[in-house]
């Protein structure tokens, strides 16, 4: 039986590089599909609650932070008035441009497989990318939940939305593993030259 555990042991510590390439794909992956998800104005009217409350990007709005909630929609509802006001306020504008950052960095993450100096660059942005993310449980109100009555709200109990933001936290500690990779990569071929 120790000889079966030696040898699952052996083999699972053989692990390390497969990993960080598998996290590099799968951040590939995620930032891709969640960047392509901005060109959509479900999501582009579900992240202004983020945006419009957070002091790094709010001004990218046109409108004031309270304003957004009299025009929330419901995912994939269609109202008119409230479709407008979006456009007005560079919702959707907004989410086009940053749909394409968080792809691109997707994709210079993936590529630091290849390429390690870009991988630095795709990597210190992934990092810069989810610590901007996660300053949304300090800055949006909605991710937790709110006092309604049941005495279960508040810090910290977090809201649909702020368990989407706390996964972040994963995000920021992949991409730390792979930029110490990439750093390590870049130092490897300097002592080279």
């Amino acid at each position: 039986m120790k000889e079966k555990f030696i040898a699952l042991l052996t083999f699972t510590s053989s692990l390390k590089s497969f990993g960080i390439q598998f996290i590099r794909v799968a951040i590939l992956v995620v930032f891709v599909w969640i960047g392509g998800l901005k060109y959509f104005h479900y999501e582009a009217d579900g992240i202004v609650p983020f945006v419009a409350n957070s002091p790094f990007m709010s001004f990218f709005y046109a409108k004031d932070a309270p304003e957004y909630k009299e025009h929330k929609n419901a995912e994939g509802a269609f109202v008119p008035e409230n479709r407008a006001w979006h456009e007005a306020n560079r919702t959707y504008t907004f989410s086009y441009g940053l749909g394409a950052l968080i792809m691109s960095i997707g994709i210079l993450v993936f590529l630091g497989i290849f390429f390690p100096k870009v991988g630095l660059a795709g990597d210190a942005l992934a990092i810069i990318m989810t610590l901007g993310t996660l300053s949304f449980l300090v800055t949006t109100p909605e991710v937790w939940i709110p006092d309604l009555g049941s005495g279960e709200f508040g810090f910290p109990l977090l809201s649909g939305a702020g368990r989407l933001v706390i996964k972040d936290i994963v995000i920021l500690a992949s991409a730390v593993v792979l930029l110490s990779d990439s750093s390590q990569r870049v130092l490897k071929t300097l002592k080279k030259d």
